[in-house]
């Protein structure tokens, strides 16, 4: 059922952004930004997302840097629910889809403890997006039947964790880009040659895109000679080699 205000209390939207290119923003998620009283959005928002929206509207930065929130989760979701409470339609923008290591699903079960209605609007996520941008097929009938997904950031899930190597034929890390020598060596530790193909890749499907590829072995050096910088998704498979034919993006 489709979230309803009233008189008293609003409704947050939590809308996915999509991997940066604002084209590849859905027409919901375009339409509930135009109509939004306020807007909280992240680092991965794309400013010419940002512009849709009205004037008047309040657009309030809570995002991160390199492990560092500039608002803690605690305060955003008090803050959504506070906004909502006051009557206002109010869109939580997320790079990517809210559902992927978004912490959408935090903020959802938190509005639903204050009996605050919500919404949410899936996104493309960089999982598919920039991979696409990036010409690397998750999957091919030549060199993988399936893809994993996993955070390349220990203190996401826990900061006693290791690293999750899945058992896939792709592998995808999201938020790993600070930690690729520890993501390298649990790959090794995990059975991977160094020779196995590898592909960083920062802000993936706009006019910045930066793109490094290698092996295990090599690919320090060629994330440090393209300057890939957070965010950036690393792709670990066989796939990696089909980039040199099928690329088709800058």
């Amino acid at each position: 059922m489709v979230a309803k205000s009233s008189k008293k209390t609003g409704v947050v939207y939590l809308v996915g952004a999509g991997p940066g290119d604002p084209e590849l923003l859905t027409v919901k998620g375009q339409r509930l930004i135009k109509e939004a009283d306020v807007i909280l959005f992240d680092k991965l928002a794309n400013d010419e997302i940002l512009m849709l929206a009205k004037k008047k509207t309040e657009k309030l930065y809570v995002g991160k840097k390199a492990g560092f929130h500039i608002v803690p989760q605690s305060e955003i979701n008090r803050k959504l629910v506070e906004l909502a409470k006051a009557g206002k339609k109010v869109v939580r923008l997320k790079g990517g889809d809210p559902f992927v290591l978004g912490r959408g699903g935090e903020e959802c079960e938190y509005l639903k403890k204050h009996d605050v209605p919500f919404e949410i609007i899936p996104g493309i996520s960089s999982i598919l997006g920039v991979t696409a941008y990036a010409g690397i097929p998750l999957t091919h009938r030549d060199y993988a039947d399936n893809f994993a997904v996993a955070t390349g950031h220990q203190s996401v899930i826990n900061e006693t964790k290791k690293l999750s190597v899945p058992k896939a034929d792709t592998l995808v890390y999201l938020m790993g880009v600070t930690n690729l020598p520890n993501i390298l060596e649990a790959l090794q530790a995990a059975g991977y040659k160094d020779t196995m193909p590898i592909a960083l890749i920062e802000r993936g499907t706009t006019k910045h895109q930066k793109v490094a590829t290698g092996t295990i072995k090599n690919i320090q050096s060629k994330v440090k000679k393209e300057g890939i910088e957070p965010p950036a998704l690393i792709i670990v498979g066989n796939v990696v080699k089909l980039r040199k034919k099928i690329n088709w993006f800058i």
